[in-house]
C-alpha cells in the first residue's frame, strides 16, 4: 500500500480575509433535516456538543486503477488529528455551493484538480468523536471523482496520503482509526463509485 507524506505545499486560506486582514471567523450554514439553510454559527461553535446541524460535503477521488485517494488528517488539526479519512471533507461558507466548496477544499488541501467530479447525493448523520468530544451534526454533500495529477499536499492538513483498494482499506483500518463519519459516507457513495470506477478495483 503505497503512502506518501505531505510535502510542504504553502498554506492556504483557512477562510476570506476581512477588509482589514485581520482573519474573519470561519461561519458555517445551519440547516434543517430537509437541508434547508436556517442560519448560520461558527465553526467551532456548531461542533460543540451536542452539536448543531450544518452543511458539509465530502469527496471521493480514484485513480484510473480504480484505488481511492485516502488522506490522514494532520496531527495539528483540533478535530480528530492523525485519523484516516476520505479525499477531502469540509464545509462550504454560507451561500457557497457545496460542488464549488468540494473543488475548492480539494485543491486547497492536496494541489489537484478533479478530473471529473459527480454528485451522489446527501446524507444526514450525527457523529461524535471520541477524541476530542466534539460531534458531528452533519448534512452532508457527496461527491466521488477521478484523479490523475501528482498530489501536492498542505502539510498543515494532511500528515500523508495513500490510494488503495477494497483489500488495503480493510488492512489499513484493522492498523488505525478512521474519522468517526468514514463508513457512513463510504457506503452512500458506494453506487456512484461503482459507476465511476467501472468495477475497477472490486467496489
Amino acid at each position: 500500500m503505497p503512502t506518501s507524506p505531505a510535502t510542504g505545499r504553502p498554506g492556504a486560506v483557512s477562510a476570506p480575509p476581512s477588509p482589514n486582514g485581520v482573519a474573519e471567523p470561519i461561519m458555517l450554514e445551519l440547516v434543517d433535516e430537509d437541508g434547508v439553510t436556517i442560519g448560520t454559527a461558527e465553526k467551532l461553535s456548531a461542533h460543540l456538543a451536542p452539536g448543531r446541524l450544518h452543511r458539509a460535503f465530502s469527496v471521493f477521488l480514484f485513480d484510473d486503477e480504480g484505488r481511492l485517494l485516502l488522506q490522514r488528517r494532520a496531527l495539528g488539526k483540533y478535530h480528530s488529528p492523525g485519523v484516516w479519512s476520505n479525499t477531502c471533507c469540509g464545509h462550504p461558507y454560507p451561500d457557497e455551493k457545496p460542488f464549488v466548496a468540494a473543488a475548492r477544499r480539494t485543491a486547497e488541501e492536496l494541489g489537484v484538480a478533479p478530473v471529473l467530479m459527480r454528485e451522489a447525493g446527501t446524507v444526514r448523520y450525527n457523529h461524535p468523536d471520541p477524541a476530542s468530544g466534539l460531534v458531528e451534526q452533519e448534512y452532508n454533500h457527496l461527491f466521488v471523482g477521478l484523479v490523475h495529477d501528482r498530489l501536492r499536499p498542505d502539510p498543515e492538513e494532511i500528515e500523508e496520503t495513500s490510494f488503495v483498494g477494497p483489500e488495503e482499506l480493510e488492512r489499513l483500518r484493522a492498523d488505525g482509526p478512521f474519522s468517526a463519519w468514514f463508513q457512513t459516507v463510504l457506503d452512500a457513495v458506494l453506487p456512484t463509485v461503482r459507476e465511476i470506477t467501472g468495477g475497477k478495483a472490486g467496489w
